[in-house]
């Protein structure tokens, strides 16, 4: 026996296929982002060995966009910009994942070993290589696309550009290198150190 409250179920029903279908464009547009977010991802994931490869297509870019630049005479604001980005990256780069100036009134943070017999810690940058040449490299290919828009090249002086940022590049790498110099930190470390073992210190070598 068919009741009435089957009919009003039929139609929520056949509602609910017919809002799945108008919804189900955003779905296919979030899929076909998310594959080619997942596609992005595992070309990076590929090229993170290769750090010499990837630092020579970056050059490159960087070459490809300063002559682009130069033959277009403009868009000075945008290289000016480019550059300051590249620079808090650098600077980023070369400095320790924790702050020193922060652990110098703590007894129970990290240290770097001061003696033979303790263990070595490698540097732990704040900003990660990989990071570092992905974050440069989208800041070359979103400056070279500005220079498509005429929007973006606001009319500069172009060589008080250049004395600011060698000015600005000076003191924060002046900054940086005192930073270093007082902490007693080298951003550049390659492998594990070796030192030699207690059952070492006792050999005498012969003449």
């Amino acid at each position: 026996m068919r009741l009435r409250g089957d009919s009003s179920t039929d139609r929520m029903s056949e509602g609910d296929s017919v809002g799945d279908s108008v919804h189900g464009k955003p779905s296919v547009v979030y899929r076909f982002f998310t594959r080619l977010g997942q596609i992005y991802q595992s070309w990076l994931d590929k090229s993170t060995p290769h750090t010499a490869v990837r630092w020579v297509v970056t050059l490159g870019l960087s070459f490809i966009y300063m002559i682009r630049v130069y033959l277009l005479q403009g868009w000075y604001i945008v290289t000016y910009a480019l550059g300051i980005y590249h620079l808090n990256l650098f600077i980023a780069f070369l400095s320790p994942k924790v702050d020193p100036s922060l652990m110098e009134d703590s007894d129970d943070g990290p240290s770097l070993p001061t003696k033979q017999n303790e263990e070595f810690r490698p540097f732990i940058r704040r900003l990660p290589e990989f990071k570092f040449w992905h974050a440069a490299t989208k800041g070359i290919l979103v400056a070279m696309v500005c220079t498509f828009f005429e929007a973006f090249n606001v009319p500069v002086f172009w060589p008080i550009l250049v004395m600011y940022f060698i000015m600005l590049f000076c003191i924060t790498m002046k900054r940086q290198i005192k930073h270093m110099i007082k902490y007693r930190y080298i951003p550049f470390t390659h492998g594990k150190r070796t030192y030699k073992g207690k059952e070492d210190a006792g050999k005498t070598f012969a003449s």
